[in-house]
């Protein structure tokens, strides 16, 4: 694989949690005269380096880090588009001081914002792009509908966008209220702009990969400037890893940390601001599995036995919020960020390394990365990603996948439980728990008509009766 070299080269570094990311990040930096740029959320926050999981000065080893702890507990978290925004101006300086920028987190929605045009609807649409957004406040004050209930919000949002309205579970809040929100501050409906998204990416089809600019790097570049780097790790050996870090941050003072926030709140609280707890440094793993002992301990009254329970407890849903986690961020990488490379033939730029074995780590993740990189950046012939090693053969090998679209997706409606679900998974999960199959034998044995046995009703049936 050989080519030109690349006039404005970005690095990116990306995998589940716990992989080594932030790691190979600094080899590469000190190797290649790099500067780094934080992509995670939650490490865009400043303080709580234990429940953000921040890579410490020693760990950075000199090289500088961008947009890292930059963001008061108090602000609004950032969406995609100001990410994209601020992260574009680091990048820009980082090269004018001719140096590599490299970028690593694991908020991939953050990375494909970054790197593909239309992979996110950009908040600052209507806007100059030099002028900062508005923050979730700004936009609620001047939209006080988007700070109503679910079902008031939803309601509205059947109005102007029914389409939205049907595609979400209606207990959806984050979502339905996104929807609703990008309609009052674009007066456009969310489901045209989708649609006018995926025309672009069927009109990108007919044009040649060297027309295909990405949206970083502006019209004298392509995605071809890029390399990235899929720190990957066996299921198990990850699990493991990840189990033995959750006791370590907590003898490292994650529940000190997780009272701070809980103090933080309620001096915000006190002052009659509202906190959204659903967005933010508040969606953290370890806040909300603590709840219950930090109530439990702040009343005085709980034995020391209960305590000791419901701590073992938040200990063992902070293991569980973990690795459910790395197993979201590798489905993200894997159905979306590896689908919106192969729409752009930039398959051969994601290289999967694997850091399953840590005192392997230079042979099988620094070193490989490091080859790759020199040819990268010298435009020389370059080793193909399946080339690595076998575990990224397997990997990025080609299988097909069905990915349904959000769009086709149908709400259906169990009677007998009184539950919704979007989509046939969630369909089919729901018919064979534990709760439905119990109801449906209790309608067996109290009911001698069987119409109530599949509880089944579409959503567009009840709008076509």
């Amino acid at each position: 694989m050989a080519a030109e070299p690349p006039k404005d080269p970005l690095l990116v570094v990306l995998g589940a949690t716990g992989t080594g990311k932030s790691q190979l990040a600094v080899d590469l930096a000190k190797r290649f005269d790099g500067e780094i740029i934080n992509g995670d959320a939650m490490q865009l926050y400043d303080g709580l380096p234990v429940i953000t999981n921040k890579i410490t000065v020693e760990e950075q080893n000199g090289v500088p880090h961008h947009l890292l702890g930059c963001v008061s507990l108090d602000e609004a978290p950032w969406h995609a588009g100001l990410f994209r925004q601020e992260a574009t101006k680091v990048i820009q300086e980082i090269r004018s001081r001719g140096r590599v920028p490299i970028l690593v987190g694991g908020t991939h929605y953050y990375t494909q914002s970054l790197l593909f045009e239309d992979s996110s609807i950009q908040e600052t649409t209507g806007q100059d792009e030099q002028h900062d957004a508005p923050t979730a406040e700004e936009i609620q004050r001047k939209f006080p509908i988007l700070a109503d209930p679910t079902e008031a919000i939803l309601k509205q949002l059947r109005e102007v966008d029914p389409t939205m309205a049907e595609r979400w579970h209606p207990n959806d809040r984050r979502k339905i209220q996104r929807s609703l929100e990008i309609f009052l501050t674009t007066g456009r409906k969310a489901s045209d702009i989708y649609d006018e998204q995926r025309q672009k990416r069927l009109n990108k089809n007919d044009k040649p990969n060297s027309e295909m600019k990405n949206s970083l790097n502006g019209p004298q570049s392509t995605l071809d400037s890029t390399l990235l780097f899929w720190v990957h790790a066996d299921p198990g050996v990850l699990e493991a890893r990840l189990d033995s870090r959750v006791d370590k941050m907590i003898d490292a003072g994650l529940l000190e940390e997780v009272k701070l926030l809980d103090d933080f709140l309620q001096q915000q609280i006190q002052r009659g601001i509202t906190v959204d707890k659903t967005r933010g440094i508040w969606v953290s793993i370890g806040c909300k599995e603590f709840e219950e002992y930090i109530a439990a301990l702040k009343t005085g009254q709980t034995s020391q036995d209960e305590l000791d329970s419901l701590f073992a407890e938040a200990v063992a849903q902070v293991k569980i919020a973990t690795r459910q986690y790395a197993r979201r961020q590798i489905r993200w990488i894997r159905l979306k960020l590896m689908s919106a490379l192969t729409k752009e033939g930039a398959c051969d730029n994601l290289y999967l390394v694997d850091g399953s074995d840590v005192p392997e780590w230079n042979g099988n993740v620094s070193g490989p990365a490091i080859e790759v990189v020199e040819n990268f950046l010298a435009g020389t012939k370059r080793r193909k990603p399946i080339e690595i090693s076998e575990i990224a053969m397997e990997v990025l090998t080609p299988k097909p996948v069905a990915v349904s679209s959000n769009a086709t997706k149908q709400k259906q409606e169990c009677q007998l439980c009184n539950v919704i679900t979007v989509g046939d998974d969630q369909w089919q999960l729901h018919i064979r728990s534990r709760r439905h199959r119990g109801a449906v034998k209790w309608h067996k044995k109290h009911k001698e008509n069987g119409r109530f046995l599949d509880g089944r009703k579409s959503s567009s049936q009840d709008e076509a009766s």
